[in-house]
């Protein structure tokens, strides 16, 4: 118990950094998603609540994600109805939990490390450029769209080429004041003050936010911002109204084809993202801590459940959101229960309130979360290791800027294999030469990939030489590469090559190679 209460303060102090950033993403997908305001608001209520109960993560926050939007807009558009739609976000909870118990969250494990950090990466710089714009007050593209090609019919460079020319100077002013006093409150003077320690700085930049704004809307001849330019949370007058929010699914379609097509979508599209996103988040945690992945497709499946049943988006493991709540110095799964519960305090008895948060101000909390996750010394990290690390990772961070998150990670992931499989030809075989003396050995495993090189080198060995096969270390070796090697002994007294092959009597499939009296009979 007294570990539980140990991360209170930390975990509280995260949550409302989580629930500022979460706020204008869940109404911005909602909009862009063709689905009531207020469902964006209950999909980021029961990610943090229901998934954060049920979830093995410490770190991940779940919410409504921009990957899903194309697909929830279409979704909503065939179907016509919401509340088929939300029979459909149901079903979908219920088909991940059966890949949970089916054990497939053993996907994410194929993941290169290279891919992840990449893909951090370029999440960073896609928040650095998507808030650009509304930084200096250019808000027409919706909050957390993250995919190159825009709503507005901008894209991500044209919008901030369209943001530099339609610039509103207090949104400006706001937005660069927030980043630099963000930069000063990671300064030890801030750390080491007793009370300044707990007050999390993007809560400091959003109240002078909105104390600068309300001044300039005061001063003559000043202009503050427009309602455009703010949070813009649905408010109800009433507890009915307030309740009138929430939507029940219509069970009556569940014969409907449409309904279990998107149901199908959203379950694995879902479900890959949050397996992307809980790979992100381990690799951002300061204590490596491991999050089971089946336990996660389950998690997410109930809070899909919940979140349709009450009239909520479709849920996965957000990178923006968790990225934010490591960098505000979240401990535990405590601070994504906790930016639940304010989200849903603060939507029911404050929305007037949150309405007057300049989406400026919130723009420069993401702007300098965007930095901290590319940072340049990571560039630096990967180069060091190699161009077989370092291509992988930079490919995979321009094609997630120039397309969108699912077929960037995919692009970057083949990129991996083909190094995958080049590594794999120079250090599965290794070829040695003396004068006339020859050694081919196989390390270790041989697949018929590695085919091609030994096939090259077997016909290098040129008359007369002496050769020694050596493929007693390998486990397992192709059968292609066993036909290859057995044509080549078939056939080397023919250049009067002497053979000497070296295999493991203990391994059954060396003995498919061919000895002196198989060749003699």
């Amino acid at each position: 118990m007294k570990k539980y209460y140990s991360h209170i303060g930390p975990n509280l102090s995260a949550s409302i950094v989580v629930l500022l950033v979460a706020l204008p993403l869940c109404l911005g997908i909602a909009l862009a998603s063709g689905a009531p305001l207020f469902s964006g608001i209950i999909a980021g209520v029961v990610g943090g609540i229901v998934v954060g109960l049920l979830s093995g993560s410490q770190l991940s926050v779940t919410g409504p994600a921009a990957g899903l939007t194309a697909i929830v807009a279409v979704a909503i558009l065939k179907l016509q109805v919401y509340e088929a739609f939300l029979l459909a976000v149901v079903l979908a909870g219920i088909m991940q939990v059966a890949l949970g118990y089916l054990k497939a969250g053993v996907i994410g494990d194929y993941i290169p490390n290279a891919v992840i950090k990449g893909m951090l990466a370029a999440i960073g710089l896609i928040l650095i450029m998507k808030q650009f714009p509304h930084l200096v007050g250019y808000d027409a593209n919706f909050e957390g769209d993250e995919t190159f090609a825009q709503a507005d019919q901008n894209n991500t460079l044209s919008a901030i080429y369209t943001a530099l020319n339609t610039i509103t100077p207090t949104a400006v002013i706001i937005g660069l004041g927030s980043i630099i006093l963000l930069a000063v409150w990671e300064k030890p003077f801030i750390k080491k003050n007793k009370l300044l320690q707990f007050v999390p700085g993007p809560l400091v930049v959003v109240i002078l936010a909105i104390i600068i704004n309300s001044t300039i809307e005061q001063l003559s001849g000043i202009a503050g911002l427009e309602s455009k330019h703010l949070v813009s949370l649905p408010i109800a007058h009433s507890t009915t109204e307030f309740i009138s929010f929430f939507t029940l699914p219509n069970f009556s379609f569940i014969t409907n084809t449409q309904v279990w097509i998107s149901a199908l979508t959203l379950a694995i599209v879902a479900s890959l993202e949050t397996l992307l996103g809980i790979e992100a988040v381990d690799k951002l945690d300061p204590l490596k801590r491991v999050t089971p992945t089946n336990r996660e497709l389950k998690a997410q499946g109930f809070g899909n459940i919940v979140s349709g049943l009450i009239g909520g988006l479709p849920l996965t493991s957000v990178i923006v959101r968790s990225s934010a709540n490591v960098s505000a110095g979240g401990k535990t799964k405590q601070s994504t229960i906790f930016h639940g519960i304010l989200l849903l305090l603060c939507a029911a008895l404050i929305p007037g309130l949150l309405n007057k948060i300049p989406l400026s101000a919130l723009a420069g909390i993401l702007i300098f979360t965007g930095y901290k996750l590319a940072k340049i010394t990571l560039f630096k990290e990967f180069y060091q290791k190699g161009f077989n690390q370092f291509i992988p990772f930079c490919v995979t961070i321009i094609a997630i800027l120039f397309t969108d998150l699912l077929i960037g990670i995919s692009i970057g992931i083949a990129v991996s294999l083909v190094f995958i499989i080049r590594s794999n030809f120079k250090t599965a075989v290794m070829i040695v030469n003396d004068n006339n003396n020859y050694l081919i050995k196989f390390k270790k495993d041989v697949s018929f990939l590695n085919k091609p090189i030994i096939k090259s080198e077997l016909e290098l060995v040129p008359e007369n030489a002496n050769l020694v096969i050596d493929v007693a270390r390998a486990e397992f070796i192709d059968k292609d590469v066993i036909d290859e090697v057995n044509g080549f002994l078939y056939h080397a007294h023919l250049k009067n090559i002497k053979v000497s092959l070296k295999t493991n009597p203990s391994n059954a499939s060396h003995g498919l190679f061919l000895t002196s009296q198989n060749i003699n009979s």
